[in-house]
Formats: C-alpha cells, structure tokens, sequence
C-alpha cells in the first residue's frame, strides 16, 4: 500500500444508512471469517485487524450469534477489540437462530421468537461487554414467527436503550413494509456484489422507498473478488469455499475468466481488483455500507482505500459487460437458501 493510500484511507467519509440517523464509515468490517466458515482463525490477529480498521476510520463491525456457533466467541472478540473506543463505533449482531438444536443439512433451526430475540439481546449484550447493541438484525426470516412480531419485540428493547436500530438480513420487499410499519428497519443486510445482483429487481427499489440503509455482505464474493483463488478442492473441509458451488469445476473456470477480465479493467486505473469490486458496490448508491472481511491488516487498508476510487460510466458498462447477471453458479446450496 502507498503511503497515498495510508494518507486517503484515514480520511475515510461517512454514509447515512437509510434515515434513522445511522451512520458509519463507507466501508465496514465483518468478522464472521474470523472465527468461522473460512478455516481455523488466531484470535490475537482478528483483534489487531479490527484496532487497524478503527484507525482506518472504520467504524461499522458486524458480528453475529452465530459466528461464534452459540459460544459468544465472535462477539467476545469483537468486544475486547473495540473496548478502548466503544462509544466512536456501530456495533450490529444478529439473532435468529436456535443454537441448542443440533444442525442439519438445511443449516441451524430458525427461532426468533419475542422470548428468544430477548434472550439472545442478553446474552450479545454480556460477550460484547457493552451496554447497548447499536444495530440488532433478525439474521434470517423465520417463516414460524409474524415479522410483525419480531420488529415489536425488538422495539421494545430500543425502547429499554438496550439496542439502538432495527435491522433486517436476507428479507424481501413483503418482509420488510410489514416490519417496517411496526417499526422503522434502519438497514437491510443481504449479499450483493458485481458476483451477486439478485437484490437489484425488487429489494433495493423498496429498500430506498421506505428510507432503508443497505449493507452488503460478502462484498467480495467470498473472496473470489480478491484475485487470489484456487479450486473447491484445493480448500480444506472447513472452509466454506471447498463446497461453494462458485468453486466447482465448470463454474470456477468461468468465474475466474470474469476475473482475469477486471483485473486488465483495474490494472489499467492502478488499482486492485478488489477495490475496483468495492468501489462499483459504493457506486450504486450513497445509501450503501459494504462489509468485506478479511484477516489481514494489509489487505483491511486496500479495502478501506477503495472508497476514494472513482469509477467512470465507461468502467461501470465494462464491469457490466463482464457480468451482466454476475456470477456462474448458486451462492447456497438449495437447503440453506434465503427465501424472499
């Protein structure tokens, strides 16, 4: 990295997501990689990459109850990382899941019962050693509990001062007006990227109808958009890579063509191929937070220096031209997609 680089990505500027007053960093950090889905992580090195995001001027990290696989660990990370600057950054977790029941093929069971989103607050509240959840997203739709429900009960608790906004994961257009008029969803989180443009039809049209933020997750396809990929069986069983049906033969050889094709697009504006996948995210929209994650302190200040690039309307067509539907292949197995 340049010290150009260090000197623009410090000034790092900030985003309204959506018009509850919420605002962070254009880019923020997720932490799930940290702890699970992408190989063993050493917890020392997560926390000296979220302090260097924090100095970057980083200030919106997402954990999960999930991440820690009902442990708390991801959110003990995250919350003995940001202690000495707690009250300077947007922590979101999530609830929606019930980690006591054994996972199957169609991934954890789903409860986002009042009770349940309760519990789970308490329990984030506890790992995160803090006294409030900035934002609090139900993690998937559950089809058993009325989303009315769930924006009620999470009301109560911004009511309590415990939690700050509403967030929604994965909900489509119904999910969200139904929400919405029980209490205000503050960001909608769901997967988009030049790889991923199912939202782009129906969710981000309502999203910025109803004055919802949106931040992206897997920004960077999983890490297919960073250059540095190798075949599903090239990755060891508890990486989620090895299974992802964008690494398999036939649609890894397609998708790998899409990024040869970039990186001539980015290479020719002296950037990487990264930050030309992070700059055509924040692109789309001022309303938008992408949430890339990553391990390594070199790779956060790429990350965080892509929001001083600008694409032209000439980039942006090529990007297009490239991966008109974006990526070949699933980004769930069938078992565990997100339903809208």
């Amino acid at each position: 990295m340049t010290q150009q680089d260090k000197n623009q990505s410090s000034n790092l500027p900030t985003r309204k997501l959506g018009t509850q007053g919420l605002e962070a960093g254009a880019i923020g950090l997720g932490t799930m990689g940290m702890t699970m889905a992408y190989g063993a992580g050493d917890e020392s090195d997560g926390i000296a990459t979220i302090r260097r995001a924090y100095d970057l001027g980083v200030t919106l990290f997402d954990t999960a109850e999930l991440y820690g696989m009902g442990t708390g660990s991801n959110e003990q990370l995250l919350g003995r990382a940001v202690k000495d600057f707690r009250d300077d950054v947007v922590i979101a977790t999530k609830f929606g899941f019930d980690m006591s029941v054994p996972q199957t093929g169609a991934g954890f069971a789903l409860n986002s019962r009042p009770d349940h989103i309760r519990e789970v607050t308490e329990n984030s509240l506890r790992h995160l050693g803090t006294d409030h959840i900035d934002v609090l997203y139900q993690h998937r739709v559950d089809p058993d509990v009325p989303i009315e429900d769930v924006a009620g009960a999470v009301g109560e608790l911004i009511a309590e001062g415990k939690v700050r906004y509403l967030g929604l994961s994965e909900a489509g257009p119904d999910i969200l007006r139904r929400a919405h008029a029980v209490h205000p969803v503050s960001v909608l989180q769901t997967e988009y990227s030049v790889f991923e443009r199912a939202v782009e039809a129906e969710v981000l049209p309502v999203v910025r109808e109803l004055g919802i933020g949106f931040v992206p997750y897997s920004p960077l396809g999983r890490g297919f958009l960073t250059g540095t990929v190798k075949p599903a069986a090239e990755y060891p069983a508890d990486d989620m890579r090895s299974w992802d049906d964008r690494w398999q033969p036939g649609n890894y050889e397609k998708n790998l063509a899409a990024i040869h094709e970039l990186t001539a697009l980015a290479d020719a504006k002296g950037i990487t191929v990264t930050q030309l996948a992070l700059a055509w995210l924040l692109a789309q929209g001022d309303d938008i937070v992408p949430i890339p994650g990553t391990r390594s302190p070199q790779r956060l200040a790429e990350n965080v220096a892509a929001a001083h690039v600008t694409l032209t309307p000439q980039d942006l067509a090529r990007v297009q031209e490239v991966l008109p539907q974006g990526a070949a292949g699933s980004r769930y197995p069938e078992a565990i997609m997100p339903s809208w």
